[in-house]
């Protein structure tokens, strides 16, 4: 039989219009997806498309033809800091169309992320220094100075020197003193205004992260704070560890029939697909969807791609054997790959996204076959996102140990911390179907 949906009920048959709760549903997930899911997989392999918070941004608007890798890391800083663009949608393009060498482009790359990541830090550092809240772009100056000098290594005489060197006038000798008592007074001295502070996270979110993690915060906000590691999959796919192990908890056979709900930009489906399975792949938004084909293809993988609505999706209820909801989350546990992410997410955010997933897991749990598998997860830690969320009726959790990956037991499913293995924060729950 067709997975394809059927005109079996109101929940399999999309030409009905929906009700109240599931037009409110869609529209949470349109929200979310327009706001751009937090998956690690999607912010590396998404479209070099700028977005602002506020929508598409024009072309004319990217920056061309830096030569300085300090001048153009501060450029894309200001649009980050002050038109709200995503550093990751935006830092692509420039550097195309930039004339920088590649040890350049790396040396811009980190100076974007970098000061990005510890923005609030880079404040502290400065405001020492300064007796009245400095302008705009005096500020990201400053921040980009302040980086350099307490995290990136740079020598204090080229730090200082060339960073100045981007101030307009009537601010350089301001910057030039500002900076160099920043570098004559090391941080390793300094007296932070807090904790959350001198580790450049909101006080709301270390406050929620040391609830949910106890004395593991401070490590797991270390670990964000770096860099993230690169790990390529023995296909060629550049993909995180936590990744990889979700997909192969959903212990795909050959044959098997499996939907990745949320599925752009594909990595899971892909590596599902790798194993032998039927794949059948669904996005909300037609181009997130493209680049799941799109990866699949440079894969030599024959994967059915599908543009629609996970709270309503347009299959067969039972068709398949196993589901995997990787469900858009607050990505609390990969902050590192997005640094302007801590700065953007608010204590609401997690509220709305947990009822959306919980239609999502309801909408999943409908599209499993009697005894089959659905395998929920979420690139964050919290439990409000994950181990809070109700088993799925006719279902019963699958306790075993998943057959790949460091996971430590959490609630009725597995967790890992960045900081356990050098991977994103994940927490993965597996459930089977019992009626």
């Amino acid at each position: 039989m067709s997975v394809w949906d059927a005109p079996t009920g109101p929940a399999a048959d999309s030409s009905k219009p929906l009700n109240r709760k599931q037009r409110r549903a869609a529209k949470q997930s349109e929200d979310w997806n327009n706001k751009g899911r937090t998956d690690p997989e999607a912010r590396r392999n998404a479209e070099h498309e700028p977005r602002s918070a506020t929508g598409r941004l024009e072309n004319d608007k990217i920056p061309t033809g830096h030569t300085n890798a300090r001048q153009l890391a501060l450029d894309v800083l200001q649009r980050i800091e002050h038109d709200g663009a995503y550093a990751n949608l935006v830092l692509g393009p420039t550097l195309a169309a930039s004339h920088l060498s590649d040890q350049d482009r790396r040396f811009a790359t980190e100076l974007v992320y970098g000061s990005t990541r510890m923005r609030r830090a880079c404040d502290a550092i400065v405001d020492r220094f300064v007796s009245q809240p400095p302008d705009d772009e005096t500020r990201s100056i400053l921040r980009l100075g302040a980086y350099q000098l307490a995290y990136a290594g740079v020598p204090a005489h080229a730090a200082v020197s060339a960073t100045v060197d981007l101030a307009p006038g009537k601010t350089r000798g301001f910057i030039n003193a500002v900076l160099r008592r920043v570098a004559d007074n090391p941080i390793y001295e300094m007296t932070w205004p807090s904790e959350a502070s001198r580790l450049s996270y909101p006080n709301w979110l270390a406050d929620r992260l040391t609830a949910e993690l106890g004395d593991e915060a401070v490590a797991t906000m270390l670990q964000m704070n770096e860099p993230p590691s690169v790990t390529t999959r023995a296909d060629g796919y550049v993909q995180d560890e936590s990744s990889q192990w979700v997909a192969a908890s959903v212990e795909a056979t050959a044959g098997e029939m499996v939907l990745d709900m949320c599925a752009a930009p594909g990595g899971k489906a892909t590596a599902i697909a790798g194993a032998g399975a039927i794949v059948v792949a669904a996005d909300m938004r037609h181009r997130r969807s493209e680049l799941v084909r799109e990866n699949a293809d440079k894969l030599d993988l024959d994967i059915a791609v599908v543009t629609g609505d996970g709270t309503a999706p347009p299959f067969r209820p039972g068709a398949f054997d196993a589901v995997l909801l990787d469900a858009p989350c607050s990505g609390l546990g990969a902050l590192r790959r997005r640094p302007d992410a801590r700065w953007r997410i608010e204590a609401s955010d997690i509220t709305e996204l947990a009822v959306l997933q919980r239609s999502l897991l309801l909408a999943a749990a409908s599209l499993v076959k009697p005894g089959g598998r659905l395998i929920y997860s979420v690139c964050t830690v919290t439990a409000e996102e994950s181990i809070d969320h109700p088993t799925p009726e006719g279902f019963e959790v699958d306790d075993a140990t998943p057959p790949a990956g460091e996971w430590r037991s959490y609630g009725q499913g597995w967790r890992v911390l960045p900081h356990d293995a050098d991977t994103d924060g994940m927490v993965l729950i597996r459930y089977r179907r019992t009626l």
